[in-house]
């Protein structure tokens, strides 16, 4: 029998809010800048970037208290400097294993108060209530069978970002130093997604990808809204799979775009996010839009597009109007030959994680339960 225990978060660790800016910055690790910022930001898991004093041990736990991704538990290894709405737990290690109080944080949706920017606030974390495992050696076994999964899903995300820095590289051999001939629309058409109606929406069924699911260089699929099966044959055009690209049209990650991963079910795509038309073979011509994409002109040219309202956007034809280099049809089709293979090993490492995030998430809420005994297991 796993013994388990009731607690405020304020009795088993300290909570903290992050503080303004620090006024010493960088953009990367320095011998200078060797601490991590973080802040309830959505990219990267909040890193900010680096500056030279910490304020926070490692080994302990943040939580996102404003924003979009309020709610958003992350774990971070060493000491670090949090800023703007993010909140720092420090757990007494005499009774609550910091990587376990993660996932135990994980498997409680924290919603916030407020309409308009929902937030969470450093007291109610301390009141909120939990229950934990008693005994510290069974919170270190289920911290550790968690621990797997995310290793290897941050294993895939290393190697996936390898791959598309190699192929940067080669763009920028073969390719960057051209002159721009062109706009992105002549190499492929840009559509917005379908205009599903809110009634529409329900609990189950076709998976629709919203502007929230998508990250730079990462779909959520689990963050996607729902339809019935007979909406599929209206947004037929808007069907995406593994090797498309998407790009978000509007809002706070306008111009963020992403590769949708090898799937095995329908999924459909929603107004105001992007799709661009690559064909019945995406994957073939991925490589050359999405590097193209990622070039620094480009990403500004997306973003000063969408400014000039109260909210961000921009339409499919400003972006397929966007200069951009347009080499002959051989010299893209080497590129995309020479790299084709490179972004399909990513995409099925990002279905690779999207699967062991499910399985995790899956037995996450049995192993705190009890439900999953590893009260035997030698780990």
């Amino acid at each position: 029998m796993m013994e388990k225990v009731t607690y405020l978060i304020e009795d088993i660790a300290t909570v903290s809010a992050g503080g303004d800016r620090p006024d010493i910055v960088s953009e990367v690790k320095t011998e200078k800048t060797m601490v991590p910022i973080y802040s309830n930001g959505m990219d990267n898991d909040g890193l900010y970037g680096y500056t030279d004093k910490a304020r926070v041990e490692g080994d302990s736990v943040t939580i996102s208290a404003r924003g979009v991704n309020v709610g958003m538990v992350c774990y971070r290894e060493e000491p670090f400097l949090p800023i703007v709405r993010l909140l720092s737990l420090v757990p007494n290690r005499n009774i609550v294993d910091a990587k376990y109080l993660y996932y135990v944080l994980k498997n409680i949706s924290f919603s916030g108060t407020g309409s308009a920017q929902p937030q969470i606030t450093a007291p109610m974390i301390r009141k909120q209530e939990i229950v934990i495992h008693k005994n510290p050696i069974t919170q270190k076994r289920i911290a550790k069978i968690l621990s797997l999964f995310d290793r290897k899903i941050q294993v895939n995300e290393t190697v996936n970002d390898n791959l598309l820095q190699q192929s940067l590289c080669i763009y920028s051999e073969m390719i960057g130093s051209r002159s721009k001939d062109g706009c992105i629309g002549d190499y492929c058409s840009i559509k917005s997604g379908f205009a599903f109606k809110s009634k529409w929406w329900q609990d189950s069924g076709v998976p629709v990808i919203k502007i929230g699911s998508i990250n730079q260089d990462c779909l959520n699929l689990s963050d996607c809204s729902y339809v019935s099966e007979d909406k599929i044959s209206l947004a037929n055009d808007f069907i995406v799979g593994g090797g498309d690209l998407l790009i978000a049209m509007t809002g706070a990650t306008i111009g963020k775009f992403t590769m949708v991963p090898k799937v095995s079910e329908t999924i459909l795509v929603n107004q105001r996010v992007g799709k661009f038309f690559l064909g019945d073979n995406p994957i073939s011509r991925l490589p050359f839009i999405y590097c193209t994409l990622k070039q620094p002109e480009i990403v500004s040219e997306v973003i000063n597009r969408g400014q000039g309202s109260a909210q961000p956007n921009i339409s499919a034809s400003d972006i397929m109007s966007i200069p951009c280099v347009i080499p002959s049809t051989e010299v893209i089709d080497e590129f995309n030959k020479s790299t084709s293979q490179m972004f399909e090993l990513i995409i099925n490492n990002q279905y690779e994680n999207a699967v062991l995030g499910n399985t995790r998430d899956s037995i996450l809420p049995k192993l705190m339960s009890g439900e999953l005994d590893v009260s035997e297991l030698n780990l």
